[in-house]
């Protein structure tokens, strides 16, 4: 058998891994196998630009056409990978095909997770995970319409956003008392609630979905405090990783496939990268599993390094970012745990940060609304943990590592 490298996915990972591999100068065949008919292809615009329209299909893809020509790159989309057999080196795919490998890179992503409620199978409520997805919706997707969207998290309003300037009327329905109850703090939450409402989303904090009404299709959600009208419905309720491939196949899974700081898995040939995987991060002193595409970005090149037989641990800070109307919110480091809050700039000026604090005095993480400084500057602070003098952190005007100190 020939060197093969299979990679199984067609997200940012798959198309990271690809690119690396040939940077590395692995020479032999790469096997890329998508369930999707596209190239591998970026996600966060799906539930922004592409969405509204603004966004060519095109210019999702991580690579064009040409490059995986170029590269020497076998591409299967398309393509269901139903078994792998880790003994004989060789996946089954839908179509009854049999591929052979000698080293495997799983780069599997998630899943929406969906709800399990009455009416939850009616035409017009979708999940937004994929281009079909998006492909689905689009033709509802009209000014004037009425949406409902269910999860007050980055997606549900980061659809919220993107629906109110096209001109549809929005509800958001979440069960949490705040929006980003779990990546964010009070003051960051009530932030952005003053921010959708003020463009017109009607907020329903606090409230669960109970089903959906409508003959064949939907055209309201029942909720706890009442039914709202809806010409279409958006789920956005959280992801799941995909390793039901990997954990049939043999491979320890626990929430995410599992692989150490260079991307391998329990099989020593097979390697995963991405949303499916759960990795230790020294930095934490954890294993965890991260939603972003910095993670797939930087998992990819380090599974690329480790399949051209160079140790490059995965070390490195978790950031991520959420566009809604003309805000940004940047995120670096993880706030689980914190235990105190400090609050940079006047939120109602549009630009502020949030820096967490634990231990008394230690930098967990931050969130920068409009203020790329901070935030790129707290990417490379918080890789060493450090120390802070509360008062001059607190002051806008002076510069995040004026007020760190390292090294204690």
């Amino acid at each position: 058998m020939s060197d093969t490298v299979a990679i199984v996915g067609g997200g940012h990972a798959a198309g990271q891994a690809v690119v690396s591999l040939r940077q590395y100068g692995y020479e032999g065949r790469i096997l890329l196998i998508g369930e999707e008919p596209y190239l591998p292809y970026q996600r966060p615009p799906l539930s922004k630009k592409f969405l509204a329209g603004e966004l060519e299909q095109e210019r999702l893809y991580v690579k064009p056409a040409q490059f995986y020509e170029d590269k020497r790159v076998e591409l299967r989309l398309g393509t269901r990978v139903e078994s792998l057999d880790l003994h004989a080196r060789r996946l089954q795919t839908a179509d009854g095909e049999t591929l052979e490998w000698e080293r495997l890179l799983l780069t599997l992503g998630s899943r929406v997770r969906m709800l399990d409620l009455p009416g939850a199978t009616l035409e017009g409520v979708h999940y937004l995970r994929s281009i079909d997805d998006v492909r689905g919706i689009q033709p509802q997707f009209r000014a004037g319409a009425r949406l409902v969207v269910v999860g007050g998290g980055y997606i549900g309003l980061e659809v919220a956003a993107i629906a109110r300037q096209v001109g549809l009327e929005v509800d958001v329905v979440e069960m949490a008392d705040r929006l980003m109850a779990r990546v964010v703090c009070p003051e960051v939450s009530a932030h952005y609630r003053d921010l959708h409402e003020a463009a017109g989303v009607r907020l329903h904090l606090g409230t669960g979905v109970q089903g959906f009404g409508g003959d064949r299709r939907v055209d309201k959600v029942v909720t706890s405090a009442g039914d709202l009208s809806a010409d279409l419905v958006i789920v956005g309720v959280g992801i799941l990783p995909e390793t039901a491939l990997a954990a049939a196949a043999g491979l320890d899974c626990d929430d995410g496939i599992c692989v150490d700081e260079y991307a391998v898995t329990s099989h020593p040939d097979v390697l995963a990268a991405g949303d499916c995987t759960r990795h230790p991060n020294a930095l934490l002193g954890r294993r965890l599993r991260l939603e972003s595409v910095h993670n797939a970005l930087e998992q990819a090149r380090t599974a690329a390094a480790t399949l051209c037989g160079e140790r490059r641990a995965y070390v490195q800070v978790p950031w991520f970012w959420s566009d809604q109307y003309d805000t940004k919110l940047q995120i670096a480091g993880l706030s689980e745990g914190y235990e105190r809050v400090i609050v940079r700039g006047d939120p109602a000026s549009g630009g502020f940060t949030v820096c967490y604090l634990h231990d008394e005095d230690r930098l967990l993480a931050v969130d920068a609304v409009n203020a790329p400084r901070d935030f790129m500057q707290a990417k490379k602070l918080l890789a060493d943990r450090p120390r802070v003098d509360v008062a001059r952190l607190a002051d806008p005007q002076v510069p995040l590592p004026d007020a760190c100190r390292v090294g204690d």
